[in-house]
């Protein structure tokens, strides 16, 4: 029998999602499992996959579209049936959605597997043959649901773009080709051209709200320290040639996060969450990591971070920050965190103020690495320096509270035989 079926809601906090591509057109057959279309929800690019058999009898929405989870999408049932009442239903506003089933809300990205081969295939000898066109003779474009993304991130027509896989079918090495070409050059003197326009994602309208909710309903205060880096530094140093033979590298920003761990274990008051008419004093220590992705920011979580050593730290950070770029990160590794830490010293930045990542009641803003002259039994000597800013939710931390944890940190970082206890 004919349903409605409405947007899958594909994570606890989705609260709208763009419908960006069809990947089934009216008078499919699916089969279960079948790849339906694909969903941009604040997290990322997600597959919708059909969890019944049936076929698609109408489209009821146009891809770009931006719905609600359960606003209804689809209709589906069998080949033939009479489906003018349900769009009568539609049009009126009073039709109700079938939610679909938790399995088939459970979008996947592109699998391992397809990632693999399309690695394989990047990794492939070029074809002696010239590439065909990936547009086959009904329109369509051959390319995978990775290849797509990569396409709308980089907002290029595939049909322009020569496929060299299987039938012309586009594949990773081909979008790579498309990148590495000159780009346009710059414009004439006196040539003024208009701004380019470019839709905002739904990971890009998630950020810009919950940072303006962020500032305008936070009461923020912030507190800057400086401290003497060359203690860090000489135990990296000693680290990372202990870890050498096995490849493995330990950065200052693996210290940082060791220190600030350490630090909420001394005062714990810092570790703390606003929860509307609660307070939550964290037991655990889960440090949400900033990190920068082409769409915008992601924060996964280094779970129980005060109990590990920084070879273990190290490598998990790594291991996030790949899956944040590459989009693999699952919403357990990136929700509940207690307290945030975003470091620009990379950039060149000496000191920034960061914005407070709700719930968590402070987030740490972590600036570069300074060569000064600093004074060290009464001589001028050279010296390594680095500036760190605690922002804090006033009605969660209080300034001496956030004192008090700064002063921790900075007897930690300067003293890093602290980080064992």
């Amino acid at each position: 029998m004919a349903k409605i079926v409405g947007l899958p809601k594909l994570s606890p906090t989705m609260e709208e999602g763009t419908l960006a591509r069809w990947e089934k057109s009216e008078g499919d057959r699916v089969a279960v499992d079948d790849l339906i279309a694909e969903i941009e929800t604040d997290k990322a690019t997600m597959e919708w996959r059909a969890f019944d058999p049936g076929v698609l009898l109408k489209r009821l929405v146009e891809e770009g579209a931006v719905l609600e989870p359960d606003a209804p999408v689809a209709i589906f049932g069998e080949e033939g049936e009479d489906i003018s009442k349900l769009l009568e239903e539609v049009e009126s506003g009073a039709a109700k959605a079938e939610a679909p089933k938790a399995e088939s809300a459970e979008a996947k990205e592109p699998s391992s597997e397809a990632q693999s081969s399309e690695a394989q295939q990047a990794e492939a000898p070029q074809p002696s043959a010239p590439p065909k066109k990936a547009a086959r003779s009904d329109g369509r474009v051959l390319a995978s649901p990775l290849v797509r993304k990569l396409g709308r991130e980089h907002d290029i027509d595939l049909s322009t773009v020569d496929g060299s896989g299987p039938g012309g079918r586009i594949i990773k090495r081909d979008i790579d080709d498309y990148l590495s070409r000159p780009r346009p050059s710059a414009p004439a003197r006196g040539e003024r051209r208009p701004p380019r326009v470019e839709k905002l994602s739904s990971m890009r309208r998630t950020i810009a709200r919950r940072l303006t909710e962020s500032k305008q309903t936070v009461p923020h205060f912030y507190l800057t320290i400086d401290f003497d880096a060359s203690p860090i530094l000489a135990a990296r140093k000693q680290i990372n040639e202990a870890l050498a033979k096995g490849g493995e590298k330990a950065s200052i920003n693996d210290f940082i996060l060791k220190a600030c761990a350490a630090a909420l274990r001394e005062v714990p008051a810092a570790n703390a969450s606003f929860m509307g008419d609660a307070i939550h004093y964290h037991q655990v220590v889960d440090i949400s990591v900033a990190v920068a992705v082409p769409e915008g920011l992601v924060t996964p979580v280094l779970r129980d971070a005060d109990q590990k050593g920084i070879r273990e730290i190290a490598a998990e950070v790594k291991e996030l920050a790949e899956k944040a770029r590459n989009k693999k990160l699952t919403l357990e590794e990136m929700q509940n965190g207690t307290f945030s830490v975003s470091n620009l010293g990379m950039y060149g930045i000496e000191e920034f103020s960061a914005v407070i990542n709700p719930p968590e009641g402070c987030i740490l803003a972590v600036g570069t690495l300074r060569d000064e002259p600093v004074v060290k039994d009464g001589q001028i000597v050279p010296g390594k320096r680095m500036r760190v800013t605690l922002s804090c939710d006033h009605r969660v931390v209080d300034g001496a509270i956030g004192a008090e944890w700064l002063a921790a940190f900075k007897r930690i970082a300067e003293s890093p035989v602290l980080m064992l206890l």
